[in-house]
This record gives C-alpha cells, structure tokens and sequence, in this order.
C-alpha cells in the first residue's frame, strides 16, 4: 500500500511540474496588452508587401480580362480583378487588391499613362448580402 501511494504521489508531482510550464510565461501590464502586442508583432500574420500596396500588385496569373486605353479617359475595374492594360504600347497586367482606395492616376502603376484615372468598384462577391 505503501508503495501505490509512492507512486502515485510521485507520479502526481511529475504531472504538475510539467504542466506548471504552461504558467512560466506571464504578463503584467495593465489589461495584458503589451503581452498581446508582441505576439502580434511577432505573428507570421504580418501583412505582406502585396497586402500593404495601396493600388494592388503586379499578377502572378493570366488576367481576367484586357483593357485598351486610348488615353484621356478612365478605367473600370472591380477589387481583386486582374486586367491587362494597354496603354500607347506599354502594358500591365495587374491584380487590383485595393481595399480602401476606390480611385487613383493609372499613372501610379503604368508610368506615362497620364490623365487616366482608375475607379474601382466593390467585388460583389465580397459584398456580404
């Protein structure tokens, strides 16, 4: 009997020792914020550069449609489209992951295609209705 409750004390002391690791990582600030804080700043969620770019990005696939500007006018385009633009002889094929901005100088992302301005509507598929 003497050796079942040896055992199992010892055993029990094993398990909460392991288990005590778990509150080795503490926070103090008021709320727990500055805990919160630099996990977030260290989390592998950090936007990417793609994510960051104000007028989308350059695409890493086909486009979903082409576009021919003939200049001095404007560009419809729907959020997270992807387009080929053609602009005097200079394309792009772009990829318009603008959230927030819904219009902007085309000029921004195809240099010389001054006095057009890109609008960009809302994808539908996003629209939450």
């Amino acid at each position: 009997m003497k050796s079942k409750l040896s055992r199992l004390a010892v055993t029990l002391a094993l398990a909460l020792a392991s288990g005590s690791a778990a509150y080795a990582h503490e926070e103090n600030s008021e709320a727990m914020t500055g805990h919160w804080l630099s996990h977030v700043a260290e989390g592998k969620g950090t936007p990417t550069a793609n994510q960051l770019a104000p007028y989308g990005y350059p695409a890493t696939r086909s486009a979903d449609r082409e576009i021919n500007v003939s200049g001095g006018e404007h560009l419809n385009v729907t959020r997270l489209e992807t387009a080929r633009i053609t602009v005097g002889g200079k394309s792009i094929v772009w990829t318009f992951d603008t959230l927030g901005t819904t219009s902007f100088p085309l000029s921004r992302i195809l240099p010389g295609a001054d006095g057009i301005t890109v609008y960009v509507a809302e994808n539908p598929m996003y629209s939450g209705g």
